[in-house]
């Protein structure tokens, strides 16, 4: 089976496409390199350097002919959509309805579509959220994850595109880099083994759900073999504030530093978690790996590529 996997040289992206390939799958990557990075290319697939929104997309899709698209390649910032919700959903949306235009044109069947448990349920989501719980994203990022969605049920329904909307929670892990895409736990990490101290947002209080990085590769790998369409949460289910999390990252580093306390950043919740119960019906999925094993191995991961200091606040 050929996959084409968008992103794929970013933290999550290459991760999946090591899946794949592991998995046997015929892998072709997109990405532009504005965040990912060559090191996280798996020499096994084929590279394009390419803007998703570049027209010639659908020359490549025409070549390629792909069976799934996975989507990963997005303007990932909460923060920066909120300061330009304009370059927010061009990318988001423009870019992958670029995409999906030249697949429904090119014999593609079905899209793995990296969405956003974290945002599209909202501020008052049900603690853990549900697939069928209301969607009431309160940031411009949450907006369009929501809108790419609905563009997927729509291609099913007009030219019977199947598709997999993969809601993650706080994916982290090995790879994610603290200057780029990062989130607290990659900015925590480099901030800790350089010795510096980390800032958290607010009162520490608000949490995540938090999902390892190898997990999340795995239920890619599950949903491109499946026969089920609709969206589908990819999390554990559990509540892990941020000071808890900072405790436990602090111990696995070996210091005693203490964070700092910044103000809370705009569009941000104040609790996330995500049921997972559909993605083990569906999928067979579960999350494998806890919390805690999880941030050793990306302890040890950033330790031993010797990484540099991240950004100075939690995202």
């Amino acid at each position: 089976m050929k996959v084409l996997v968008t992103g794929g040289a970013g933290f999550i992206g290459g991760h999946v496409v090591d899946a794949y390939q592991r998995e046997g799958f015929d892998v072709v990557v997109v990405d532009d390199l504005s965040t990912g990075h060559r090191r996280n290319l798996n020499p096994g697939a084929r590279f394009y350097q390419m803007d998703i929104r570049d027209p010639a997309v659908a020359d490549l899709l025409a070549e390629e002919r792909p069976e799934v698209l996975n989507h990963h390649a997005a303007q990932m910032d909460v923060r920066r959509s909120v300061a330009d919700p304009l370059f927010d959903a061009e990318v988001n949306l423009i870019g992958f309805l670029n995409l999906l235009e030249a697949g429904v044109r090119n014999g593609l069947r079905r899209v793995i579509f990296a969405s956003s448990g974290g945002t599209v349920y909202g501020a008052e989501q049900n603690i853990p959220a549900r697939e069928g719980d209301p969607t009431a994203p309160i940031c411009p990022y949450g907006v369009t994850k929501l809108t790419g969605e609905l563009y997927l049920h729509y291609y099913r329904h007009a030219y019977g595109l199947e598709y997999a909307a993969l809601r993650y929670a706080n994916v982290y892990g090995p790879r994610q880099d603290p200057h780029g895409e990062a989130g607290v736990v990659a900015i925590f990490t480099g901030r800790l083994l350089a010795g510096e101290v980390a800032v958290i947002n607010g009162d520490g209080k608000q949490t995540r759900d938090y999902v390892f990085v190898g997990d999340v590769a795995r239920a890619n790998v599950l949903a491109a073999r499946a026969a089920f369409s609709g969206e589908i949460n990819i999390g554990s289910g559990v509540e892990t504030d941020v000071n808890r999390l900072y405790a436990v990252l602090r111990a696995q580093v070996g210091v005693d530093t203490a964070p700092q306390y910044g103000p809370t950043k705009l569009g941000e919740q104040a609790r996330s978690a995500l049921a997972p119960q559909r993605a083990a019906e569906v999928l067979g999925w579960r999350p494998e790996v806890p919390l805690a094993e999880g941030l050793r191995q990306t302890v040890e991961y950033f330790r031993s590529c010797g990484a540099a200091t991240g950004r100075s606040a939690e995202r």
